[in-house]
């Protein structure tokens, strides 16, 4: 993965006199864990490293950065029907994902400006992003609104022709507001729109076709696997609302978040996620999590295109994304899952903290617009993480 070059980081860093550029960063903090997330039966397994820091450059001035390396191996649904012999219904993968990603942000009186880039990289897919935020407090930093932008722009490699473009713009806004000393809550509201490649080029969908013969006699029916065709742009809007309260007598924290999207894919979704953070003593602490999601099923979900293509029809081999759309990805089906975990942590010093959790994932099919049982994972999700402060 070749290096980017930082530009912007110059235009927001201060003009700093010679004694000042010998001191010292006034905080550094820094976090690092590994993941394993394993699905059953040995379908999925993903290795997860992180390590990401935050540096005070100054009063006024501090640089963020992360960077994530997944190893990926297994195997995932073709979109193919379960229990037939013809096509294959999983289909074996790997591949190697690093991420890298710096900030820097700028104090400007009430204003925290906040400029980001990233790049994400894969053996078929490469991203890139840039993003410019602002924090600005109100009522003596009992209120925050924020603002913001997020692009990316991304490159996917499809067998059999050039590389395709995708893009994704992001605008986001958001208020918080302290409402006494042990509750703060928060509403964010996402509005983002996708154009370009939105299909996954490793997701089909299957019909029985035949062999129609120049007398007009017909072959035995038999399988073939089609490229999905999703539409070429996608527009989503997002709000989160959550809450936070701590509980004085019980010496405990409660985080609720309620999240709700809709798209013009015809995907509406609905999560609840509540943690109880309860502290043990002066440095232990055991959250228990619990997290519900359900959604949709999208406007041009279906298993097969049996009845929907004629046979007389041949689908094409690389979608443009034009009508009809079809695709049989269990992830655009109805669906709801559910993931419960526990998550210790210790406070070994002021500087240092650690923690280990343990969550168990399962997802299902809904009524009639769900993908076969047999696409959806169940995993368990093993996870250590370290902090330092200083």
């Amino acid at each position: 993965m070749k290096p980017r070059h930082f530009v912007l980081a110059p235009l927001l860093l201060p003009t700093l006199r010679p004694a000042e550029a010998l001191t010292l960063p006034e905080a550094q903090r820094y976090d690092s864990g590994f993941q394993v997330y394993q699905e059953d039966g040995e379908r999925m397994h993903i290795e997860s490293f992180y390590f990401k820091g935050l540096i005070d450059i100054n009063a006024d001035t501090s640089l963020r950065f992360q960077y994530l390396h997944d190893a990926i191996s297994g195997s995932s649904p073709t979109g193919a029907l379960h229990n037939q012999t013809e096509l294959p219904f999983l289909s074996p993968m790997h591949d190697i994902r690093q991420g890298i990603l710096g900030a820097l942000a700028r104090q400007f009186g009430d204003h925290r400006v906040e400029v980001e880039v990233s790049q994400s990289k894969e053996t078929d897919y490469l991203s890139r992003g840039l993003a410019l935020s602002d924090t600005w407090d109100l009522n003596q930093k009992n209120t925050t609104l924020a603002f913001g932008i997020n692009y990316l722009s991304d490159e996917v490699t499809v067998r059999g022709i050039a590389p395709q473009d995708k893009h994704s713009i992001d605008f986001f806004t958001g208020l918080t507001q302290i409402l006494d000393k042990n509750t703060v809550v928060s509403a964010n509201l996402t509005l983002g729109y996708n154009y370009g490649y939105l299909n996954d080029p490793y997701k089909g969908i299957q019909r029985t076709d035949v062999i129609i013969f120049d007398d007009g006699s017909m072959s035995n029916p038999f399988l073939n696997l089609y490229a999905e065709n999703r539409p070429d742009h996608r527009f989503r809007e997002v709000l989160q609302l959550q809450g936070t309260h701590f509980f004085e007598p019980c010496n405990a924290a409660l985080d609720a978040v309620y999240r709700i999207s809709n798209d013009d894919f015809g995907v509406f979704s609905q999560s609840i996620q509540l943690e109880w953070r309860q502290a043990i003593g002066e440095k232990f602490e055991v959250t228990p999590y619990f997290r519900y999601y359900r959604q949709t099923a999208a406007d041009f979900f279906r298993n097969t295109l049996d009845g929907f293509i004629p046979i007389t029809v041949s689908p094409p081999d690389h979608p443009n994304g034009s009508s009809p759309n079809y695709a049989a990805d269990y992830r655009l089906s109805a669906l709801d899952s559910l993931s419960l975990g526990l998550r210790l942590t210790y406070q070994f010093c002021d500087n240092f903290s650690a923690s280990v959790s343990y969550e168990r994932y399962q997802m299902h099919g809904v009524g009639s617009n769900a993908a076969p049982s047999a696409a959806y994972p169940s995993a368990d999700i093993w996870s250590c993480c370290a902090y330092v402060k200083f």
